[in-house]
């Protein structure tokens, strides 16, 4: 699944040809993907011109001058691609081909930019859906979501707090999307690596003790926590410079391939030495609710 870096990647990729222009034409090429597409879908959109491009957790919103939001998510495979007129787009580095099948390509937007954008999903784990901007706080699949982790709310005085009293381990805490929005299994892997923090530790212990009582107004944030939130915040703006993550299916919209997992310190390095500078311990894998952990039993405690 697409993390944070990937999806702004993402929206970086089509702000320039999709921000600013009116959608000439929209096309939704079967009735759903994850989901059925709204009766309207169509209709909602046609004409309209989007007045801004941004990204909440693993989000693409595009507000529209109507007063509606287009919500966009990649779901497992999914990917836009920019075709302009001149088809000037050239390959990056660790570029290779996309899937030719146009089967396909479900949605497509053609903008008075010149450009055409079109959503490809094989495996239709995508959705999209046009929602009022007056109802957003309403919708169910973004209530609940906690802060942007490189937004300014985001602190470790603010994990902390959210931690506070919880008795699941760390990295449970962190995948957990009311804690910490847009966060997945490879950047969590990477910013415990980082912080030294074990994937197993408790969450609790991001607090201080006079805060570790569940609803607890005070305690303070541990040393842990303002590692934490450093790594973090290096991890996802060191990855979003990357261009993301390109596992399996990720692709940016020039069709270039993300390369940070050509920078990972720990994910998917199982029995390979520790990066840490006067380590030396073994890269490790264990399976966490479901997920694939990578830590270094020597540095993370």
């Amino acid at each position: 699944m697409p993390e944070l870096p990937e999806v702004e990647t993402v929206r970086r990729g089509l702000q320039p040809v999709m921000e600013g222009a009116k959608i000439l034409v929209a096309e939704a090429r079967r009735p759903d993907l994850r989901f059925p597409f709204q009766p309207d879908f169509v209709a909602r959109l046609k004409g309209q011109v989007v007045t801004g491009l941004g990204r909440r957790a693993k989000y693409l919103m595009a507000d529209l001058a109507s007063g509606d939001v287009l919500l966009m998510h990649l779901g497992m495979s999914g990917s836009f691609r920019v075709i302009k007129p001149d088809n000037d787009t050239r390959p990056g580095e660790f570029h290779y081909p996309r899937d030719k099948d146009s089967t396909h390509d479900h949605v497509l937007f053609r903008m008075s930019s010149g450009a055409d954008i079109v959503f490809n999903d094989p495996r239709r784990f995508g959705y999209m859906k046009v929602i009022a901007r007056n109802a957003l706080d309403d919708e169910p699949l973004l209530r609940g979501l906690g802060p942007e982790p490189l937004g300014n709310e985001f602190d470790a005085a603010m994990l902390a707090r959210s931690c506070a009293g919880k008795t699941t381990s760390l990295k449970a805490a962190l995948l957990d999307q009311r804690v910490v929005a847009g966060l997945g299994n490879i950047y969590v892997c990477e910013a415990l690596h980082r912080s030294h923090l074990s994937p197993r530790r408790i969450a609790a212990t991001l607090s201080t003790k006079s805060g570790q009582r569940k609803g607890a107004a005070g305690g303070e944030p541990t040393d842990h926590a303002k590692r934490l939130v450093g790594a973090i915040h290096t991890v996802l703006n060191d990855a979003i410079k990357a261009g993301g993550s390109s596992l399996r299916d990720h692709r940016q919209t020039t069709g270039e391939l993300g390369y940070f997992q050509h920078s990972f310190k720990v994910y998917d390095r199982e029995g390979e030495k520790c990066t840490t500078p006067r380590c030396g311990g073994i890269i490790k894998r264990f399976v966490q609710n479901g997920r694939s952990t990578f830590w270094c039993p020597k540095c993370q405690k």
